[in-house]
């Protein structure tokens, strides 16, 4: 079996723990990371749509900064909106303050119902050389 390779943000064990999944997992160079939601320290949604997303970003940078990387490090981006139709373009041109410049990294765009509250997430693969060990 597999020991798991888990990367943690600081400050949010305890709320990933509670929901019992990893925020992201190091295989050799890859870091695959769960999906970020704009979500308080405490767990609950920011009410407003752009901060929503800005949150969600930071929440995922911090997981990145966490494992040694950093946004420019992300290969693969799968976004969740939930009715794409009418905030798409909103979602997205908040996304682009964090998105850095080209090459960008390959993205799937899913429309969804039900996001716990949520009306945005983020999951992303990453490859960030693993740490040289002592």
């Amino acid at each position: 079996m597999t020991i798991r390779d888990v990367v943690f943000p600081p400050g949010r064990q305890a709320l990933y723990e509670k929901n019992r999944y990893s925020p992201a997992v190091r295989c050799g160079d890859l870091l695959f990371v769960s999906g970020q939601v704009g979500s308080r320290e405490d767990g609950s949604p920011e009410p407003e749509l752009d901060a929503q997303v800005r949150r969600a970003f930071a929440n995922l940078n911090a997981i990145l900064a966490a494992a040694g990387g950093g946004f420019g490090d992300v290969v693969d981006v799968t976004v969740f909106i939930v009715d794409p139709e009418a905030r798409f373009e909103r979602i997205w041109s908040v996304a682009q303050e964090y998105w850095g410049e080209a090459p960008y990294p390959t993205v799937t765009a899913v429309g969804v119902t039900w996001l716990y509250g949520f009306q945005f997430e983020i999951k992303v693969v990453a490859r960030i050389p693993a740490p040289v060990q002592a």
